[in-house]
């Protein structure tokens, strides 16, 4: 595949940092011709896994960073967000469409993110934090759009 499609990006834990994630990641996933409706949804489960990792990781103490990477890996594109803070465990999360949950607001990003992406997985980061991986395979031919020969 033509180019390096890749980043990684390091910000404290401030919810206006989600903004300039999303400015990255939304020219890198034009970069790699995914179409606009995939990159809205890649977005918003993104945005979930930000705003977690901020929120619940590192209970929004702006001195501890959440630390983000994009890689294309053989036909998917691999989204790790890593959070600084003690763990997490996606299991003890009730279902957020039971009936005895539907008012609650806890769970329903991480549904979202499960829903828009064809993988999630949850695991512990190399400082201890909460890892969340999301994959989203990758339709068709990837080229560089700035790559004019023919």
């Amino acid at each position: 595949m033509p180019g390096d499609y890749r980043f990684h990006l390091a910000v404290g834990s401030r919810f206006e940092n989600i903004e300039l994630v999303q400015v990255v990641l939304r020219d890198c996933l034009q970069r790699i011709g995914m179409d606009e409706d995939a990159q809205h949804w890649v977005d918003v489960a993104v945005r979930e896994a930000l705003a977690n990792a901020i929120k619940h990781g590192n209970l929004q103490d702006p001195a501890k960073q959440v630390h983000v990477d994009l890689a294309v890996e053989g036909s998917d594109l691999v989204i790790r967000v890593e959070d600084e803070g003690v763990g997490f465990d996606p299991s003890l999360l009730g279902d957020p469409l039971a009936p005895e949950n539907l008012l609650r607001p806890n769970g329903r990003g991480i549904f979202y993110m499960r829903s828009f992406m064809d993988d999630i997985t949850y695991g512990s980061g190399p400082g201890g934090g909460t890892m969340v991986t999301l994959r989203k395979r990758l339709t068709g031919p990837q080229t560089d759009p700035g790559d004019t020969s023919d």
